[in-house]
């Protein structure tokens, strides 16, 4: 066999194999999205029909009266786009200022709050309920929006890697000119990570729009809840009625602005792929 051969058949295995990866992943999502319009009795039928012979429709009509969907949607995108939107710029900025400006104790800095990654997060949330209630913030949004305004320490290192990419002298040249730091970060910098900060924008929005643990722990009356909690308290009450449907319904709705997103910000993304693998 020769190398040409053993290269095509190389390819050939390895697009099986990505084949068989993406129907695995995808496969528990057509079932959700099946099941979201199917009849209590045609969940169980054997064979599993993957295609409902006859759509109920009705079940995305339904879901809206079955429980509070439509202030869990609104208070779910109100922290998230609250969150990652202002932090982000933050992060932003800050990731620019650890990168590229001259200042004392900056590295120091920088290894304190990456040191914060390392702090359990159970190990939190006992003092920081206790903080939020001492200020009367338990049920409403506050304790989930005030802290991501700051930044994400994640966000804030993977830019500042990014940045260590464009040379200094590109700064110094630009102060040369006359333009100050925000003309610098606005015209100069931001254009250049801009790809960068679409990825980590949309990582950042899917974990604030899917996080569990910090409305189940703070938000108590139903019109305050997440649409995480929505669903949850869903599955509590119509997993017992066998309603999966109804279930599954709710879980497709809550998709859906994070396939927006995604959908809205894929070209930069796999801009921010194809510089990261050229760098340098």
């Amino acid at each position: 066999m020769t190398r040409k051969s053993k290269y095509a058949a190389g390819n050939i295995v390895v697009a099986i194999l990505l084949g068989i990866g993406g129907i695995v992943m995808i496969a528990p999502l057509a079932w959700m999205l099946s099941t979201s319009l199917k009849t209590r009795d045609s969940v169980f039928a054997l064979p599993p029909e993957w295609i409902p012979k006859d759509p109920q429709w009705g079940n995305y009509l339904r879901v809206w009266e079955a429980g509070p969907v439509l202030s869990g949607i609104t208070n779910s995108l109100i922290v998230s786009f609250t969150v990652t939107i202002i932090g982000t710029i933050a992060s932003t900025l800050a990731a620019f200022a650890f990168a590229k400006l001259r200042m004392p104790g900056k590295n120091a800095l920088f290894l304190g709050l990456l040191a914060g990654i390392m702090i359990p997060m159970p190990t939190l949330l006992i003092p920081q309920f206790i903080m939020f209630s001492g200020w009367g913030w338990v049920d409403t949004l506050l304790p989930l929006i005030v802290p991501g305004l700051f930044g994400n320490i994640m966000m804030i290192f993977f830019l500042r890697q990014y940045l260590t990419s464009v040379p200094d002298s590109v700064i110094e040249a630009a102060k040369i000119d006359g333009a100050g730091y925000w003309r610098i970060f606005s015209t100069l910098v931001l254009p250049l990570i801009r790809p960068a900060i679409a990825a980590q924008f949309i990582l950042w929005f899917m974990a604030v729009w899917n996080d569990y643990i910090g409305p189940v722990i703070y938000l108590n009356s139903p019109e305050k809840q997440t649409l995480q909690l929505v669903i949850a308290n869903f599955n509590a009450a119509y997993a017992i009625q066998t309603d999966y449907p109804l279930i599954m319904t709710a879980s497709v709705i809550a998709l859906v602005p994070i396939f927006a997103i995604f959908v809205a910000f894929q070209n930069q993304i796999i801009e921010s792929v194809a510089l990261t693998g050229t760098k340098g």
